[in-house]
């Protein structure tokens, strides 16, 4: 029997999920380091290899939203209307990734992670790869014409912004406060054009 285009697919997102939520509702209830991938795959009724095509490592299992949350950011960048200025972009999916990721539901999984060495590593180099991810996405940009150290830099503050704002008092004003200076950042790369009586490096 042939099956219908898009079920395989849908049938492996939802194996992924179950396999996801699972994980997650076991480490909350017996404790992040108590809990194993046997046990994972054991409550989820699925093999252990199973777990393995989807997860990479047991870290892995608590930040399932990884690739979303990184194709969320480039196409923050790529999908943006025309015209559209960068940084504003770019301020509204960091605020909507804050907003989602400083919900109450999501203050038991934050508290797991900061009590993890193995998680907080996990989740520094996820947002370096997210940060270069979103810094190619702006490079490949030819209309923006920045340097590649500029884009470089945008896409680490914005990363950033992220992770400041989301442990800050108030995480939406402290999205404003940081995307502010990010405009100011990225502005002042912007390409000038050259005057015969601009001053030189020394300023004279």
């Amino acid at each position: 029997m042939t099956v219908p285009p898009g079920r395989r697919e849908r049938k492996k997102a939802a194996t992924r999920q179950k396999i996801a939520d699972t994980a997650l509702r076991l480490f909350l209830e017996r404790g992040y380091d108590a809990v194993g991938i046997r046990d994972v795959a054991a409550e989820a009724d699925v093999a252990v290899t199973t777990v393995f095509s989807h997860f990479a490592s047991k870290e892995a299992l608590v930040f399932e939203q990884d690739q979303d949350f990184e194709q969320r950011l480039t196409r923050a960048v790529t999908d943006r209307a025309p015209q559209e200025p960068l940084v504003p972009a770019l301020r509204r999916e960091i605020l909507a990734l804050v907003r989602h990721c400083t919900a109450d539901s999501a203050a038991p999984i934050w508290h797991m992670i900061d009590a993890s060495p193995a998680l907080r590593e996990y989740e520094e180099s996820m947002r370096l790869r997210h940060a270069e991810s979103l810094a190619a996405a702006i490079v490949a940009e030819p209309e923006l014409s920045r340097s590649p150290t500029a884009c470089r830099t945008l896409a680490r503050f914005a990363v950033d912004a992220y992770s400041l704002a989301r442990d800050a008092a108030d995480p939406e004003a402290a999205v404003d406060e940081i995307f502010h200076m990010i405009e100011a950042a990225w502005a002042a790369t912007s390409p000038a054009p050259n005057h015969p009586n601009s001053p030189g490096p020394s300023g004279s």
